[in-house]
This record gives structure tokens, C-alpha cells and sequence, in this order.
């Protein structure tokens, strides 16, 4: 099913007030999260309109884990960040999609705590995203 009013199935617009697209994986579509307080931090959405794990067949939630685990491999290898953190909310949204956030200790911003949804607090210009889109895809 495919809900033309969700962000990560629509794409376009809704999806652009927040992310860039920055590829397509096997069960799952992944974009730079805009505000980059975490270098690296992406947003990897299943590609059924689902709001719960429990709502995929055994195979594609399996598919999708194999694609945030892949995301995850990428950003350790593009970044090397001491941490990444994981977070899976979807109150509103309604759409099965994992925040991965790459933590840095030399960064104390929320290092120890948890990640801030969206805290304005660091925006790139376009060949900045472009950059760290290059590097993440290289080990895409």
C-alpha cells in the first residue's frame, strides 16, 4: 500500500522539508537526515507503508534489518563515529522509517543522552550534503 500523504512514500515536497534522498537499498529508501548536528545522520524508511515491524512478513523485516545494518556499516566506514544511535518512532508519521545518528565524543552536544528529533541547530549548504552523501555512498 502506498499513502500519497506520507513523506517516505510520496516523496517530493514532503520528504524534502526534512531529507535528501540519497539512495534506494533492497527493502528500504535512505536520506540524509537535513539537520546534521550528527555527521552522517540518515533516515532509512522501509519501502511497504507500514507503521510496525510486526505489520512485514518475516522476509522483508529481515530485508529491511539487513539495509539498516548496512546504513550503519557505511556510516562507520565514511565517519567513524564512536557511536551510532538508533531510534524508531513514527507517532504521526505512521511509516516504519530508523533514525540512525552517529554520535562523537569530541562533540559533548547530547553525547550521554538521547538525540534531540530535530534541534535546528546545524544546517550544510548543498555541496556540503553532496559531500557527505559521496562518502556514505561509497560503502553503499
Amino acid at each position: 500500500m502506498v499513502d500519497h500523504n506520507c513523506a517516505y512514500c510520496a516523496e517530493g515536497e514532503l520528504v524534502e522539508k526534512f531529507g535528501i534522498k540519497i539512495c534506494e537499498l533492497n527493502a528500504s529508501k535512505v536520506y540524509l537526515f537535513k539537520e546534521q548536528s550528527h555527521k552522517g545522520r540518515v533516515i532509512v524508511a522501509s519501502k511497504y507503508h507500514v507503521s510496525e515491524m510486526i505489520e512485514l512478513t518475516e522476509d522483508q523485516r529481515n530485508a529491511f534489518f539487513r539495509d539498516v545494518n548496512h546504513v550503519a556499516e557505511a556510516i562507520h566506514k565514511a565517519f567513524a563515529p564512536d557511536k551510532v544511535n538508533y531510534g524508531a518512532y513514527g507517532d504521526t508519521g505512521h511509516h516504519l522509517h530508523f533514525h540512525l545518528v552517529p554520535k562523537y565524543r569530541e562533540d559533548e552536544f547530547e553525547w550521554g543522552s538521547t538525540f534531540a528529533m530535530d534541534p535546528k541547530r546545524k544546517t550544510l549548504s548543498d555541496t556540503e550534503y553532496e559531500t557527505i552523501m559521496a562518502a556514505l555512498k561509497t560503502y553503499l
